[in-house]
């Protein structure tokens, strides 16, 4: 419940970020509640290609190859009881041919939801551990993660594109005369999109702790999920992925690996692993 509302607090204040600045920007034309209206409609039309585009986007990134269960016939077992667990229709299935264990769920409903694993993760992972990672996937297809995830993304772009359109205006369209509008436009500029970053990262790691806690509870096995997120932390140490940044989120461990000072970890995507193995230990 905590991280549910957590999500929602974050978005609402994404979104008034979103809505100030585009009012800011409006204001300084004397069209501050039609900036405001611009702001949210330009987030609108973003979020309507990401609804409907971003699942199979992400798959052809990633050249994940969709797989019948005459080819994987264990993984579509696995799938198939945990889904019922679960109470949601089972998901295809993709693999995606790399070293580097780890796995994403995408998708903007249940009912279309695709699961995807690399050929590394079940290299490495024994039956009950990836029994942990699967169910952990569901659960974010359950709760319909993904696409929150893809909404959050998209007001950050939003956020970050205005952001990008105000500070060409502050340097190059602004004539002098409103010289306190004109600094406030260019402070909003660079601290609008750091904001939306900061707070879009918060809730991806709010919502792993909840795919973990559900995972835990759909498998049955939490301590078979805290072995494997020990050793995928431990494999993509070893070999990281070569991941775009703005999918990182929707893997069940960092792609890049965890490694870096308090800082770097800062921005990471995934709540330290150590902090979730002692959760998932906890149950």
């Amino acid at each position: 419940m905590f991280e549910n509302l957590k999500t929602v607090f974050l978005l609402t204040v994404l979104t008034l970020i979103l809505v100030g600045i585009g009012y800011f920007i409006g204001s300084l034309f004397g069209i501050g509640q039609f900036g405001a209206l611009i702001a949210l409609l330009i987030a609108a039309v973003m979020n309507f290609t990401s609804y409907f585009f971003s699942d199979r986007i992400v798959l052809r990134m990633y050249r994940a190859k969709e797989v019948s269960e005459a080819e994987a016939p264990v993984l579509h077992q696995i799938v198939s009881e945990l889904s019922m667990n679960a109470g949601i229709p089972k998901p295809r299935i993709a693999i995606i041919e790399t070293a580097t264990p780890n796995a994403f769920a995408t998708g903007r409903s249940p009912s279309n939801a695709v699961v995807a694993v690399t050929t590394g993760i079940l290299n490495l992972l024994d039956r009950d551990e990836l029994e942990g990672v699967i169910a952990h996937e569901l659960s974010h297809v359950k709760h319909r993660d993904i696409l929150i995830s893809a909404v959050v993304a998209t007001v950050a772009g939003a956020i970050a594109w205005i952001a990008n359109f105000a500070q060409f205006f502050a340097f190059f369209g602004g004539d002098g005369d409103d010289a306190g509008g004109i600094l406030g436009l260019i402070l909003m500029s660079i601290f609008a999109p750091i904001a939306a970053m900061l707070i879009q990262l918060a809730i991806s790691r709010s919502r792993e702790f909840k795919a973990d806690e559900g995972g835990a509870k759909v498998s049955g096995k939490p301590w078979a999920l805290a072995n494997a997120l020990r050793k995928l932390e431990m494999g993509i140490n070893a070999r990281p992925m070569d991941a775009n940044p703005s999918t990182a989120h929707m893997f069940i461990a960092n792609p890049f690996g965890g490694r870096g000072s308090r800082f770097v970890k800062l921005f990471s995507t995934h709540p330290p692993m150590e902090e979730r193995i002692h959760k998932l230990m906890e149950m």
